[in-house]
Order: C-alpha cells, then sequence, then structure tokens
C-alpha cells in the first residue's frame, strides 16, 4: 500500500566500531563507512520529517521515546547515549540498534521527536504520523563474509548482501518485503527483519533510491542506502 505521506528511510548498519568512542583509533574504512551513513541520515532530516522514527531488532513490543538511554557498557566504554532527551529514573534501557540511530540523530544536530520500535511495529508507527516522517533502519547484512568474520566464511553470504544491495540501489521495495528470513539468520544478517518490514510498509510505493556504501571491510556486510517516497 502507497504510505499517504512522504517518507524518507536511511539504511544503516548498525556496528558498534561507527562510534570513535568505541573504535579507537581513527580507521580509513570506517571514515568511509560514517561519511555514507552521515549523507543518508542528512537526506531524511532535509526533508524536515514530523518525526523520525528508529527501527531496529532485539526488542519485543517496546517503544522508545524520550527517557529511555542505552549504554557501551558491553563494549568496554563506559558511555550512556540518552534515545531523546534527558535520561529519566528508571527509564527503559534501549538495545544497539536504537542507541547506535540516536546517536546519528544526535550527531547529525537533530533534536526533533523521534520514536524508536520493533520491525513489526513499523507500519503502525507510520500510519500514525500525519505529516512527512523520517526512518533509520538500522541493520547489518551478513557477518559470515569472510573467514576471519564473526560467523567464518560462508559462500551464499556475498549473494545474498548483493541481492540486497541491488533492491536497495533500484528501491525494490518488493524484494525486501521478500526477503527469506530463515537463511538470513543462518547467515547472521541482522538487518533481515528491518529490511523486511520496510519493503512491506512501502509495497507499490514509487521510490527514489541511492546506494551509497556496499562492502564488508571487517567480514560483516554494510550496506547504506536512502530512500525518498512520495
Amino acid at each position: 500500500m502507497r504510505p499517504p505521506r512522504p517518507v524518507t528511510v536511511a539504511f544503516c548498519p548498525q556496528p558498534p566500531l561507527l562510534l570513535p568512542a568505541v573504535a579507537g583509533a581513527p580507521s580509513p574504512e570506517l571514515t568511509v563507512v560514517r561519511a555514507a551513513v552521515d549523507a543518508a541520515v542528512h537526506t531524511v532530516l532535509a526533508d524536515r520529517p514530523e518525526v523520525v522514527i528508529v527501527v531496529g531488532d532485539d526488542v519485543d513490543g517496546v517503544r522508545f521515546g524520550p527517557g529511555d538511554a542505552g549504554d557501551l557498557r558491553g563494549f568496554g566504554v563506559d558511555l550512556e547515549v540518552p534515545f531523546a532527551g534527558r535520561v529519566r529514573p528508571g527509564g527503559r534501557r534501549i538495545p544497539l540498534p536504537h542507541l547506535l540511530g540516536a546517536w546519528l540523530l544526535d550527531r547529525a544536530g537533530h533534536g526533533g521527536p523521534r520514536l524508536g520500535v520493533a520491525p513489526g511495529d513499523l507500519g503502525t508507527a507510520l500510519g500514525a504520523v500525519p505529516g512527512p516522517v523520517g526512518v533509520l533502519a538500522m541493520g547489518d547484512g551478513s557477518a559470515r563474509r569472510s573467514e576471519k568474520a564473526p560467523g567464518h566464511l560462508d559462500p551464499a553470504a556475498a549473494p545474498f548482501d548483493a541481492a540486497v544491495a541491488q533492491a536497495l540501489a533500484t528501491g525494490d521495495a518488493a524484494a525486501l518485503a521478500a526477503l527469506d528470513p530463515d537463511e538470513g539468520a543462518r547467515l547472521l544478517a541482522a538487518g533481515v527483519p528491518v529490511w523486511r518490514a520496510v519493503g512491506a510498509a512501502l509495497a507499490g510505493a514509487e521510490v527514489s533510491a541511492e546506494l551509497r556504501f556496499d562492502g564488508a571491510p571487517f567480514g560483516v556486510g554494510y550496506l547504506v542506502a536512502d530512500w525518498r517516497v512520495r
């Protein structure tokens, strides 16, 4: 169903290494990825969305908003990242995809309303916004792209990620919606639930797409793109 309002989507990977505090020393590979992600996020914000929806996996029926926060202590960094506004006592803890999405919005200087949702809640969240809406779709490709990758090498990993990259480059929402969730899970492609949700939510829409990055510098597929739907 064609969305009733302008929607702009930034597809972003979710490695904690995106944060300089985690990555440590500068890396040419990460510099390129960060530049691509920044460009995609700025494309979303340039359309002045009424709300930015950060969609990521690892949450079950929970929405995140002002007062919620996450931290990077699991990665050896004593850093807390608010999802929106100040952290409040008793606020919910946000998972890594939403933490990175919040950090990217802060990095871009965006102080407007934001909402964190799970893939299964994206369609409902989009339908509740009357005006232009932005989406940060957080998720990695396969973590089995090389021998040193977290899941070790699988020959099916590169073709799987290439099919996703093709869908992102051509604005093919149907191809995203049709991604095989079982194969995605086998290949440790964390972005599949999010990509499927975006594809389903934008089915039938006319999409203007740009693929900004497609690579696996650390054995994990990182895909960066932005879509404009009118």
